[in-house]
Protein backbone atom coordinates (compact mmCIF):
# COMPACT_ATOMS: atom_id res chain seq x y z
CA UNK A 1 0.00 0.00 0.00
CA UNK A 2 1.37 3.43 -0.87
CA UNK A 3 2.11 5.70 2.06
CA UNK A 4 0.31 9.03 2.13
CA UNK A 5 3.52 10.72 1.03
CA UNK A 6 4.07 8.40 -1.90
CA UNK A 7 0.47 8.66 -3.09
CA UNK A 8 0.56 12.43 -2.80
CA UNK A 9 3.78 12.50 -4.76
CA UNK A 10 2.55 10.23 -7.51
CA UNK A 11 -0.63 12.25 -7.91
CA UNK A 12 1.56 14.48 -9.72
CA UNK A 13 3.05 11.38 -10.93
CA UNK A 14 9.55 11.52 -48.45
CA UNK A 15 9.25 12.84 -50.42
CA UNK A 16 7.50 11.88 -53.71
CA UNK A 17 9.86 10.21 -56.14
CA UNK A 18 9.52 11.23 -59.74
CA UNK A 19 10.52 9.54 -62.95
CA UNK A 20 14.23 10.20 -63.41
CA UNK A 21 15.83 10.95 -66.76
CA UNK A 22 18.32 8.34 -67.87
CA UNK A 23 21.23 10.75 -67.67
CA UNK A 24 20.54 12.08 -64.18
CA UNK A 25 22.68 11.50 -61.10
CA UNK A 26 20.04 9.19 -59.58
CA UNK A 27 19.91 7.07 -62.71
CA UNK A 28 23.67 6.75 -62.61
CA UNK A 29 23.53 5.77 -58.94
CA UNK A 30 20.89 3.04 -58.36
CA UNK A 31 21.56 3.05 -54.62
CA UNK A 32 20.63 6.73 -54.44
CA UNK A 33 17.52 6.14 -56.52
CA UNK A 34 16.35 3.23 -54.37
CA UNK A 35 16.76 5.30 -51.21
CA UNK A 36 14.06 7.70 -52.39
CA UNK A 37 10.57 6.51 -51.29
CA UNK A 38 8.06 6.02 -54.08
CA UNK A 39 5.14 7.30 -52.00
CA UNK A 40 4.92 10.03 -49.35
CA UNK A 41 5.79 8.86 -45.87
CA UNK A 42 3.55 9.77 -42.96
CA UNK A 43 5.00 12.21 -40.46
CA UNK A 44 6.03 10.49 -37.25
CA UNK A 45 5.29 12.62 -34.19
CA UNK A 46 7.13 11.48 -31.06
CA UNK A 47 5.95 12.53 -27.59
CA UNK A 48 8.31 11.92 -24.69
CA UNK A 49 7.12 11.21 -21.17
CA UNK A 50 7.99 12.41 -17.70
CA UNK A 51 11.61 12.56 -16.53
CA UNK A 52 12.83 12.77 -20.13
CA UNK A 53 12.97 15.12 -23.10
CA UNK A 54 12.90 14.77 -26.88
CA UNK A 55 16.55 13.70 -26.97
CA UNK A 56 15.42 10.33 -25.58
CA UNK A 57 14.12 9.65 -29.10
CA UNK A 58 17.46 10.40 -30.82
CA UNK A 59 18.28 6.80 -31.72
CA UNK A 60 14.76 6.21 -33.02
CA UNK A 61 14.74 9.47 -34.99
CA UNK A 62 18.00 8.69 -36.78
CA UNK A 63 16.68 5.30 -37.87
CA UNK A 64 13.33 6.61 -39.07
CA UNK A 65 14.93 9.46 -40.99
CA UNK A 66 17.28 7.05 -42.75
CA UNK A 67 14.16 5.21 -43.91
CA UNK A 68 12.65 8.39 -45.32
CA UNK A 69 10.19 9.37 -42.59
CA UNK A 70 9.77 13.02 -41.60
CA UNK A 71 9.93 13.16 -37.81
CA UNK A 72 8.91 15.71 -35.18
CA UNK A 73 10.00 15.24 -31.57
CA UNK A 74 7.48 17.30 -29.63
CA UNK A 75 8.60 19.09 -26.46
CA UNK A 76 5.93 17.77 -24.10
CA UNK A 77 5.29 20.55 -21.52
CA UNK A 78 4.71 18.07 -18.62
CA UNK A 79 2.41 20.53 -16.84
CA UNK A 80 -0.80 18.47 -16.74
CA UNK A 81 -2.66 16.00 -18.92
CA UNK A 82 -5.27 18.39 -20.31
CA UNK A 83 -2.73 21.13 -21.03
CA UNK A 84 -0.13 18.76 -22.48
CA UNK A 85 -2.70 17.06 -24.71
CA UNK A 86 -3.96 20.42 -25.94
CA UNK A 87 -0.41 21.43 -26.80
CA UNK A 88 0.28 18.24 -28.77
CA UNK A 89 -3.10 18.62 -30.47
CA UNK A 90 -2.07 22.10 -31.59
CA UNK A 91 1.08 20.64 -33.13
CA UNK A 92 -1.01 18.05 -34.99
CA UNK A 93 -3.13 20.89 -36.38
CA UNK A 94 -0.08 22.18 -38.26
CA UNK A 95 0.89 18.92 -39.98
CA UNK A 96 -0.55 18.21 -43.43
CA UNK A 97 -0.99 14.61 -44.44
CA UNK A 98 -1.02 11.40 -42.40
CA UNK A 99 0.56 11.15 -38.96
CA UNK A 100 1.82 8.25 -36.85
CA UNK A 101 1.57 9.46 -33.25
CA UNK A 102 3.92 7.85 -30.74
CA UNK A 103 4.06 8.23 -26.96
CA UNK A 104 6.48 6.97 -24.33
CA UNK A 105 5.52 6.56 -20.67
CA UNK A 106 3.27 9.47 -19.56
CA UNK A 107 3.41 10.59 -23.20
CA UNK A 108 1.08 7.68 -23.95
CA UNK A 109 -1.65 9.32 -21.88
CA UNK A 110 -1.00 12.55 -23.75
CA UNK A 111 -1.37 11.03 -27.22
CA UNK A 112 -4.49 9.15 -26.09
CA UNK A 113 -6.24 12.48 -25.56
CA UNK A 114 -4.44 14.59 -28.18
CA UNK A 115 -5.34 12.41 -31.18
CA UNK A 116 -9.10 12.77 -30.72
CA UNK A 117 -10.74 14.65 -33.63
CA UNK A 118 -7.59 14.41 -35.76
CA UNK A 119 -8.52 12.24 -38.77
CA UNK A 120 -4.97 12.55 -40.12
CA UNK A 121 -3.66 10.48 -37.19
CA UNK A 122 -3.60 7.02 -38.73
CA UNK A 123 -1.98 5.04 -35.91
CA UNK A 124 -1.07 5.33 -32.25
CA UNK A 125 2.11 3.67 -31.00
CA UNK A 126 2.58 3.18 -27.26
CA UNK A 127 6.15 2.62 -26.04
CA UNK A 128 6.23 1.37 -22.42
CA UNK A 129 3.38 3.83 -21.95
CA UNK A 130 0.11 4.62 -20.27
CA UNK A 131 -2.96 4.08 -22.47
CA UNK A 132 -5.76 5.14 -20.13
CA UNK A 133 -9.48 4.74 -20.60
CA UNK A 134 -11.93 7.60 -20.11
CA UNK A 135 -11.83 8.86 -16.53
CA UNK A 136 -8.72 6.82 -15.72
CA UNK A 137 -5.42 8.26 -14.51
CA UNK A 138 -1.86 7.01 -14.43
CA UNK A 139 -2.12 6.80 -10.65
CA UNK A 140 -5.20 4.60 -10.91
CA UNK A 141 -3.43 2.27 -13.35
CA UNK A 142 -0.44 1.85 -11.04
CA UNK A 143 -2.85 1.18 -8.19
CA UNK A 144 -4.36 -1.75 -10.11
CA UNK A 145 -1.00 -3.25 -11.05
CA UNK A 146 1.43 -3.01 -8.14
CA UNK A 147 5.17 -3.38 -8.52
CA UNK A 148 6.27 0.06 -9.70
CA UNK A 149 9.48 1.27 -8.05
CA UNK A 150 8.80 4.83 -9.16
CA UNK A 151 6.80 6.36 -6.26
CA UNK A 152 9.45 6.01 -3.53
CA UNK A 153 12.17 7.17 -5.95
CA UNK A 154 10.61 10.59 -6.53
CA UNK A 155 12.04 13.88 -5.29
CA UNK A 156 9.66 16.85 -5.07
CA UNK A 157 10.65 20.47 -5.68
CA UNK A 158 8.23 23.39 -5.48
CA UNK A 159 7.77 25.91 -8.25
CA UNK A 160 5.49 28.97 -8.34
CA UNK A 161 1.98 27.58 -8.40
CA UNK A 162 2.75 23.91 -7.86
CA UNK A 163 5.26 21.12 -7.31
CA UNK A 164 7.49 19.18 -9.66
CA UNK A 165 8.55 15.54 -9.39
CA UNK A 166 11.97 14.24 -10.41
CA UNK A 167 13.44 10.75 -10.17
CA UNK A 168 16.23 10.91 -7.60
CA UNK A 169 19.58 10.61 -9.40
CA UNK A 170 20.67 7.70 -7.23
CA UNK A 171 17.58 5.72 -8.20
CA UNK A 172 17.26 6.82 -11.81
CA UNK A 173 19.11 4.00 -13.53
CA UNK A 174 17.54 1.21 -11.46
CA UNK A 175 13.99 2.53 -11.87
CA UNK A 176 14.05 4.12 -15.31
CA UNK A 177 16.99 2.91 -17.38
CA UNK A 178 18.40 -0.34 -16.00
CA UNK A 179 19.56 -1.61 -19.42
CA UNK A 180 21.13 1.69 -20.50
CA UNK A 181 24.91 2.07 -20.02
CA UNK A 182 25.69 3.66 -16.65
CA UNK A 183 27.34 6.76 -18.10
CA UNK A 184 24.43 7.47 -20.43
CA UNK A 185 21.92 6.88 -17.63
CA UNK A 186 23.75 9.44 -15.46
CA UNK A 187 23.40 12.03 -18.22
CA UNK A 188 19.72 11.20 -18.59
CA UNK A 189 19.22 11.61 -14.85
CA UNK A 190 21.00 14.97 -14.76
CA UNK A 191 19.07 16.35 -17.73
CA UNK A 192 15.64 14.91 -16.92
CA UNK A 193 12.54 17.08 -17.34
CA UNK A 194 10.32 17.12 -14.23
CA UNK A 195 6.58 16.53 -14.36
CA UNK A 196 3.99 18.52 -12.41
CA UNK A 197 2.83 16.43 -9.46
CA UNK A 198 -0.82 16.59 -10.45
CA UNK A 199 -0.28 15.14 -13.94
CA UNK A 200 -0.40 11.45 -13.03
CA UNK A 201 -3.61 11.92 -11.05
CA UNK A 202 -5.46 13.77 -13.81
CA UNK A 203 -8.13 11.63 -15.51
CA UNK A 204 -8.08 11.00 -19.24
CA UNK A 205 -10.82 12.09 -21.59
CA UNK A 206 -12.37 9.85 -24.27
CA UNK A 207 -9.50 7.70 -25.58
CA UNK A 208 -8.39 7.88 -29.19
CA UNK A 209 -7.41 4.20 -29.17
CA UNK A 210 -11.09 3.30 -29.38
CA UNK A 211 -11.24 4.65 -32.94
CA UNK A 212 -7.59 4.67 -34.13
CA UNK A 213 -5.51 1.48 -34.67
CA UNK A 214 -2.76 1.07 -32.10
CA UNK A 215 0.54 -0.71 -31.56
CA UNK A 216 2.18 -1.35 -28.19
CA UNK A 217 5.80 -2.01 -27.25
CA UNK A 218 5.91 -3.69 -23.83
CA UNK A 219 9.13 -3.35 -21.84
CA UNK A 220 9.47 -6.75 -20.21
CA UNK A 221 11.51 -5.58 -17.21
CA UNK A 222 9.92 -2.16 -16.71
CA UNK A 223 10.23 -0.93 -13.11
CA UNK A 224 8.24 2.27 -13.61
CA UNK A 225 5.08 0.97 -15.30
CA UNK A 226 4.71 -2.75 -14.49
CA UNK A 227 4.78 -4.96 -17.60
CA UNK A 228 1.48 -6.52 -16.50
CA UNK A 229 -0.13 -3.08 -16.68
CA UNK A 230 1.29 -2.48 -20.16
CA UNK A 231 0.03 -5.86 -21.36
CA UNK A 232 -3.43 -5.21 -19.93
CA UNK A 233 -3.68 -1.77 -21.54
CA UNK A 234 -2.53 -3.20 -24.86
CA UNK A 235 -5.18 -5.95 -24.74
CA UNK A 236 -7.89 -3.48 -23.82
CA UNK A 237 -6.98 -1.20 -26.72
CA UNK A 238 -6.73 -4.12 -29.15
CA UNK A 239 -3.14 -3.13 -29.88
CA UNK A 240 -0.73 -5.16 -31.97
CA UNK A 241 1.82 -5.91 -29.31
CA UNK A 242 5.54 -6.59 -29.21
CA UNK A 243 7.36 -7.56 -25.99
CA UNK A 244 11.06 -7.03 -25.40
CA UNK A 245 12.20 -9.26 -22.57
CA UNK A 246 14.60 -7.60 -20.16
CA UNK A 247 13.93 -4.10 -21.47
CA UNK A 248 13.73 -1.22 -19.02
CA UNK A 249 11.30 1.68 -19.04
CA UNK A 250 13.80 3.50 -21.27
CA UNK A 251 13.31 0.89 -24.00
CA UNK A 252 13.33 3.60 -26.69
CA UNK A 253 16.93 4.38 -25.67
CA UNK A 254 18.17 0.82 -25.12
CA UNK A 255 16.32 -0.71 -28.11
CA UNK A 256 15.97 1.99 -30.78
CA UNK A 257 15.94 -0.56 -33.62
CA UNK A 258 12.95 -2.45 -32.23
CA UNK A 259 11.15 0.79 -31.40
CA UNK A 260 11.67 2.19 -34.89
CA UNK A 261 10.63 -1.13 -36.42
CA UNK A 262 7.29 -1.10 -34.57
CA UNK A 263 6.63 2.49 -35.63
CA UNK A 264 7.41 1.62 -39.23
CA UNK A 265 5.11 -1.42 -39.00
CA UNK A 266 2.29 0.87 -37.89
CA UNK A 267 3.04 3.26 -40.75
CA UNK A 268 3.03 0.49 -43.36
CA UNK A 269 -0.14 -1.11 -42.04
CA UNK A 270 -2.08 2.15 -42.17
CA UNK A 271 -0.70 3.63 -45.41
Amino acid sequence: MFSALVVGTLLAVPALSAATPAGSASAANPAMASATPSTPRPTVVLVHGAFADSSSWDGVISRLERRGYPVIGVANPLRGLADDSAYVSSVLDTIPGPVILVGHSYGGAVITDAAVDHPNVKALVYVAAFAPDEGESGLAILGKYPGSMLPPALTVRPFPGGQDAYVSPGDFRQVFAADVPAGEARLMAAGQRPVALAAFGEPSSAPAWKTIPSWFLVAGADRAIPPAAEQAMARRAGSRTSVIRGASHAVLVSHPDATAHLIEAAARATS
